[in-house]
């Protein structure tokens, strides 16, 4: 096995094929890899390759993300969109294990997120869980501010200033997601 990172634009259109087929999300599925390596221009894929370099596991880090709380600004990479072509064989975990490891040595502030139905596998990589407080994040959607649908705050590599920040997020202390153009 072998972990690489790759750019959108460094990815084949075979590999971005292979992605989306893996996250497997509707509006998605039809993206073409033109589109895919723009949509996607702001973030890296850290990939877990078999010997045949095909992907076993993917996990996106997003660079444009940001969060206001208490009207200070923080930017974070986003770990999202992990997913393995494989149930129970531990590629997933085994990637989680390069991805932290890989943010860590690059001093990379990295959050993630989860849904409490996935905190055992997360709890059994090792990641720090903020319990519950996802739901404090408020996305911005059609002029609205709404809860995010995550659970927890997953911390792969922040300072103890942003996690004392994370960690008082509440429903009377909510985080912004602010989009950057």
């Amino acid at each position: 096995m072998k972990y690489q990172i790759k750019r959108a634009n460094e990815l084949t259109d075979k590999e971005i094929e292979h992605i989306l087929q893996l996250w497997d999300i509707s509006v998605w599925n039809t993206m073409k890899p033109s589109y895919f390596r723009t949509f996607f221009k702001d973030s890296e894929f850290h990939l877990l390759l078999d010997l045949h370099s095909e992907i076993l596991a993917v996990i996106r880090l997003n660079f444009n993300f940001m969060l206001e709380i208490s009207g200070q600004q923080y930017g974070f990479a986003e770990a999202v969109g992990l997913v393995s072509g494989h149930r129970k064989k531990g590629y997933g975990a085994l990637l989680v294990q390069y991805f932290k490891g890989n943010v860590t040595q690059r001093n990379m502030e990295t959050i993630g997120f989860c849904n409490a139905d996935l905190r055992p596998f997360y709890e059994k990589c090792n990641i720090e869980i903020l319990y519950d407080k996802a739901k404090a994040i408020k996305e911005n959607e059609d002029s609205e501010w709404i809860n995010s649908e995550d659970d927890d705050i997953l911390i792969f590599n922040i300072s103890q200033k942003e996690k004392e920040q994370l960690s008082i997020l509440s429903t009377q202390n909510n985080a912004y997601l602010i989009t950057k153009e």
